[in-house]
């Protein structure tokens, strides 16, 4: 007898969590807890809540890995701002990314990590538009910065430095809307110079001196001159 109760109890629980889900108001908005499965399982998709039409809270997103729902993405709206606080992990449920996005685009400091860890990767920021803009920051799994580079609407533009695990500088370029484009040095893992030399859309310019041990060996001239010079009459 006392079996039966529970079995009935279970059973009612489950009706009515049943009935409390994916609901519209008056107006024909989403009201309330909803969720929903991958199409033709029982495979849970995403859920979360919403009031009157907005999304509130946390959303939960999931992938389908072998007939198992594994967290994918977390999403936590904000009353104050239509900017939502966005986090992505991967199927060992490890944190890869984390920001802000609006709708499906993402806005203002986004971090991502390395592989299985803690340690963070890669600093970037975006605009209003989801385009790249100002610094971005890239580092060794050591903590060790291995890049820093400056975006300007999605391109990269001005002085790019690049460093060697030890912090020892190994690479000055210089780009003009997203191409290599002035003064470049190139430094051996101690930092002693190699090479340094001009850029121009993209392609080796001008005389480059080239370096052995710090000491000058060679130059080159990688100037480009015309197939078809203009001959004054």
């Amino acid at each position: 007898m006392n079996k039966l109760i529970i079995v009935i109890l279970v059973l009612v629980s489950s009706m009515s969590f049943a009935q409390d889900i994916n609901k519209k108001d008056a107006d024909g908005n989403r009201h309330g807890k909803w969720s929903k499965n991958f199409e033709s399982t029982k495979v849970l998709r995403y859920e979360g809540e919403f009031n009157h039409g907005q999304e509130v809270g946390t959303f939960k997103f999931y992938k389908n890995i072998d007939g198992q729902s594994v967290l994918t993405a977390t999403r936590t709206f904000n009353a104050n701002s239509d900017l939502a606080d966005v986090k992505f992990f991967s199927s060992t449920k490890n944190l890869i990314s984390e920001g802000k996005m609006r709708g499906k685009t993402y806005v203002g400091k986004w971090v991502y990590y390395h592989n299985k860890s803690k340690v963070v990767m890669t600093e970037e920021l975006y605009d209003n538009k989801g385009q790249l803009e100002g610094l971005k920051k890239t580092f060794y799994l050591s903590g060790q910065l291995a890049k820093q580079e400056n975006y300007s609407s999605g391109i990269v533009v001005g002085e790019s430095r690049w460093f060697s695990e030890s912090g020892k500088l190994i690479r000055v370029f210089n780009y003009l809307n997203g191409e290599l484009h002035g003064l470049t040095k190139i430094y051996d893992s101690k930092g002693i110079i190699e090479q340094e030399g001009v850029y121009q859309k993209d392609r080796r310019h001008g005389v480059w001196k080239f370096y052995k041990d710090g000491k000058f060996i060679k130059e080159q001239d990688f100037t480009r001159r015309s197939k078809n010079p203009y001959k004054k009459q």
